[in-house]
C-alpha cells in the first residue's frame, strides 16, 4: 500500500522544480476583492430577472438561461486564457479579468431589460478567468508538498469574499437591486488599480511553455483531461461534485424564496454562514484535516458529507434547517482543495496553468447545462405547496450525483492503491 502522496506518481518536473519567487497573500486579496464583487450580486440578480417577468416559472427559465450563456462564455475562454497565462504569465491575463468584470458589473445596473441582462452575462463569461489563473499563480508559487494548502488558501480568500458579499448584497439589495452591481463595479475597479501597481508576475520566463491553437479549444481541454488515464477517476470525481455544486449555487436563491420565503437580505445571511465555513475550513483547518486523514481519505468523508446535506437540503422544512444544514458540512468544503492537490501533483509546473484552465472548464460546463436543468426542475415545481417534499427535487438529484461521485472516487483510489486511512 502507498501512501496518498505518492499513489499518483508527479512528473519529475513537479517533483523537483522550486518554488517561484513571490508572495501569494497578493493573490489572495486579488481573489478576494473579485469574489466580493461577485458575492454582493448573488443574493439578487435572480430577484432582478424577476423584475423583468410575469411569473415564477419565467422567472426560473429566464434565470437558468442567463446562467448558462455566462457558463458558455467561460466554458469557451477560460481554456484560452489559462493557456494565455502559460504563454506570458499570470498578472497580465488577471489584469484583464478584473477590467472586464468590472464592465461585467456596471452594464448589468444599468441594463433596462433582460436583453441588457445578457451582455452583462456575456462579457463576464469572458473574462471570469481569476480562480483559474490565481489557482496556477498559487501553484507557481508553491512547492508540490504545500499546493494543496495553497489552494485553500486561495479558497479560503474566495470564501472570505462571500462571507462579506452576500450579506453585503442583501442588505444593498434591499434599498435598491441595482445598488450592490454599482458597488461591485468600484471593487472590480480598484481590484484592477491594485493589481496594476502591487502583484507581481510569478511564472519566470524559464519556465513558460509555447502557445498553440490546440490548447485554446475547450473541448481539446476537456479531451486532454480525458486522456490522461492516471487521473481519469479524479477528473470525473471533480465534474460530478462540480456539477452539483453549481446546480446548488444556481437554484439556491430562487428555492429559497419559493419555498421559505426568504428576503435577499436572508439570502445574504445564509450566504454568509456558507463563506464563514469555508472560509474556517480552508483557512484554519484544511492543513490539520490534511495531515490527520490525508488527502484521500479527507476527499471521501467530505463526499460522503456532501451528499448527506443535499439530501436534508431538499427534505428541510424550515428555513432555519437550512442554517443548520451549512454549519454541519464543514468537511465537503475541503473536497476541492484536497482533489486539486492530487492531480496537481501528477502534472509538470509548466502545464499547471493549462490544468487549472481544464479544471475550470469543467465548472463552466457545469454551468451550462446545470442551471438549464436545475431551473427547469425547479420551475416544474416552484407551484407546489412549500410543505411538499417534491419541490426540493433539485437537492435530490444533486446528492444523486454527489453519490455517484463517491463510488467513482473509491474505485479509482483502489485501482491505485491510495489508501484510505490515516497518513
Amino acid at each position: 500500500m502507498t501512501t496518498p502522496d505518492s499513489a499518483a506518481p508527479a512528473a519529475p518536473e513537479a517533483a523537483t522544480a522550486a518554488a517561484a519567487p513571490g508572495n501569494l497573500n497578493f493573490i489572495l486579496i486579488c481573489v478576494f476583492i473579485d469574489m466580493l464583487g461577485i458575492g454582493l450580486i448573488v443574493p439578487v440578480l435572480p430577484v432582478l430577472v424577476g423584475e423583468f417577468t410575469g411569473s415564477r416559472d419565467n422567472q426560473a427559465y429566464w434565470f437558468g438561461i442567463m446562467s448558462a450563456v455566462f457558463g458558455l462564455m467561460q466554458f469557451i475562454f477560460m481554456p484560452m486564457l489559462g493557456a494565455i497565462s502559460d504563454r506570458i504569465g499570470r498578472r497580465p491575463v488577471l489584469l484583464y479579468s478584473m477590467a472586464g468584470m468590472c464592465i461585467n458589473f456596471l452594464s448589468t445596473a444599468w441594463a433596462p431589460n433582460l436583453a441588457c441582462l445578457f451582455i452583462g452575462r456575456v462579457v463576464g463569461g469572458m473574462s471570469s478567468a481569476s480562480m483559474s489563473v490565481a489557482s496556477a499563480y498559487a501553484s507557481d508559487i508553491s512547492t508540490p508538498d504545500n499546493r494543496a494548502k495553497s489552494f485553500g488558501k486561495v479558497g479560503a480568500a474566495f470564501g472570505l469574499g462571500f462571507i462579506c458579499g452576500p450579506m453585503l448584497g442583501g442588505l444593498l439589495g434591499s434599498v435598491n437591486l441595482h445598488l450592490p452591481f454599482y458597488v461591485a463595479g468600484a471593487l472590480s475597479a480598484a481590484n484592477f488599480v491594485y493589481g496594476y501597481f502591487v502583484v507581481p508576475e510569478s511564472l519566470p520566463q524559464s519556465r513558460r511553455s509555447p502557445f498553440s491553437l490546440g490548447k485554446i479549444n475547450p473541448l481539446a481541454a476537456l479531451f486532454r483531461l480525458a486522456r490522461r488515464t492516471d487521473i481519469r477517476g479524479l477528473v470525473v470525481t471533480f465534474a460530478l461534485v462540480t456539477c452539483a455544486q453549481m446546480m446548488l449555487q444556481t437554484t439556491w436563491v430562487l428555492y429559497t424564496t419559493f419555498r421559505f420565503e426568504w428576503t435577499p437580505g436572508q439570502n445574504g445571511a445564509a450566504l454568509f454562514c456558507v463563506g464563514l465555513t469555508a472560509a474556517v475550513v480552508q483557512a484554519g483547518l484544511l492543513g490539520l484535516l490534511i495531515k490527520r486523514f490525508g488527502e484521500v481519505r479527507l476527499s471521501l468523508l467530505g463526499l460522503c458529507s456532501g451528499g448527506l446535506t443535499y439530501l436534508f437540503y431538499g427534505l428541510a422544512t424550515h428555513g432555519w434547517m437550512m442554517y443548520v444544514l451549512i454549519l454541519c458540512n464543514v468537511l465537503s468544503f475541503a473536497v476541492g482543495p484536497a482533489l486539486q492537490g492530487i492531480i496537481s501533483k501528477a502534472t509538470p509546473p509548466n502545464e499547471q496553468g493549462e490544468l487549472m484552465g481544464s479544471l475550470q472548464s469543467i465548472s463552466s460546463l457545469g454551468v451550462i447545462f446545470m442551471p438549464l436543468i436545475g431551473t427547469a426542475i425547479l420551475g416544474k415545481v416552484s407551484h407546489l405547496p412549500a410543505g411538499d417534499w417534491r419541490i426540493g427535487s433539485t437537492f435530490f438529484v444533486c446528492a444523486a450525483m454527489q453519490a455517484l461521485a463517491i463510488l467513482v472516487a473509491r474505485r479509482y483510489f483502489g485501482a491505485h492503491h491510495m489508501r484510505a486511512s490515516k497518513p
